[in-house]
């Protein structure tokens, strides 16, 4: 199980806690390993993925979705790429900002048959 390769408790604690509220906000995702990451997809698309890295865990909505959300992804004090943003170890997390963006990649790809947009 990808959360048991986590040394770190508190780290472990995190990415736990966040895998375990998109499980619980959207149960009609499949929760899968890819590229030795955890993500969750719909009808075989592709909706959001997270890895942990030395100082942060980078969330991966796809670059339409990091760009929409841009506003409160800057007001939620994380940095961010045109494909992912990053919520440092000390940063409290937005969960209003993931179901948002989880929500968004549902409805958004809900007619599409490919992985990625």
């Amino acid at each position: 199980m990808y959360i048991n390769s986590i040394d770190d408790p508190e780290k472990k604690e995190r990415m736990e806690s966040i895998l375990n509220y998109i499980k619980k906000s959207f149960p009609q995702l499949k929760e899968e390993i890819k590229w030795n990451q955890p993500m969750f997809t719909d009808h075989g698309t592709y909706i959001i993925g997270f890895s942990i890295a030395k100082g942060h865990i980078a969330v991966a909505p796809e670059p339409i979705a990091v760009n929409l959300f841009e506003k409160e992804i800057k007001e939620a004090g994380y940095s961010y790429t045109k494909g992912m943003f990053r919520i440092k170890w000390t940063d409290k997390v937005d969960y209003d900002l993931l179901h948002k963006i989880v929500a968004f990649n549902i409805e958004d790809k809900k007619d599409m048959v490919k992985f990625w947009r």
